[in-house]
């Protein structure tokens, strides 16, 4: 099925939830209600819930922890809590999706949302964005296999959702891959363009006239969490490190290497 006709599919692009919806608005707005967005997320009883066991979760490490959605906002502030809210209003959107372990699935996207986030810091990129982007790379997974069940299950069968050569393997069978079918996905949902094109040069970040930075720092994320699910394996550590992407941003392999880096061994999602 070519992408567009994927896109076509009404199950592959779910209609965007009020509350991450009104959320996503706020990209856009240089003064945010506050007091607005804890209303809104309050209004929604499982989201809250969701919004809450992530916040408290060791993928923030928080020094206490959070009880209500205004103390989550106030501790993480409103960029994570968008971000944290965007993510579970994904999650519940695809509720159910054949050939997915979600729970793996999600685990390995907050891997690379805390590499995302690490490899920023030191590099003037906006760590929140990235932590966005990281979380939400890899959607377009779901949006596959939600648009087109029969033609993901040879490639699932053949090459795992989290190998380490899993989009190489959707390009030869279907000439995309994940990356595009999760731009797709936020651009339905009005995501920032920053955060479409990233999701959607993460794959081949140095394929492109103009290289991105949040593009080519999604990619190490996602390799690295993926190194990580597979079990941290020291052959594909050394082996599979995506050298140019690495030199241009002027990463030490040996951080990234490191089998405990950030902490990656004690991640977890609930």
């Amino acid at each position: 099925m070519r992408l567009t006709e994927l896109l076509r599919q009404p199950q592959a692009l779910p209609v965007v939830p009020e509350v991450a919806a009104k959320l996503i608005a706020t990209f856009h707005q240089d003064d945010v209600d506050l007091q607005a967005v804890n209303r809104d997320v309050e209004r929604d009883p499982a989201l809250a819930a969701r919004l809450l066991r992530q916040a408290n979760s060791s993928f923030f490490r928080l020094a206490r922890p959070v009880q209500s959605v205004r103390d989550a906002v106030a501790v993480l502030g409103l960029n994570k809590v968008r971000a944290l809210v965007i993510g579970a209003s994904m999650q519940d959107s695809f509720r159910a999706v054949v050939g997915v372990d979600l729970d793996d699935f999600w685990h390995y996207s907050f891997a690379a949302a805390t590499v995302a986030r690490l490899i920023c810091a030191p590099r003037r990129l906006d760590e929140n964005v990235a932590f966005t982007a990281g979380l939400l790379h890899g959607v377009g997974e779901l949006v596959m296999h939600m648009g087109m069940v029969e033609a993901m299950q040879p490639i699932d069968r053949d090459t795992p959702l989290l190998a380490l050569h899993r989009a190489g393997a959707e390009y030869r069978a279907l000439g995309y891959s994940y990356a595009e079918a999760g731009a797709a996905l936020a651009r339905h949902w009005h995501l920032p363009p920053l955060l479409v094109t990233a999701i959607e040069q993460h794959g081949q970040p140095l394929a492109h006239d103009r290289l991105e930075p949040l593009a080519a720092v999604v990619h190490m994320a996602a390799w690295r969490a993926r190194v990580l699910v597979n079990g941290n394996r020291p052959d594909d550590l050394i082996h599979t490190y995506p050298d140019a992407v690495g030199e241009i941003l002027g990463l030490d392999p040996d951080w990234l290497v490191a089998p405990d880096v950030a902490g990656l061994d004690q991640l977890s999602v609930l």
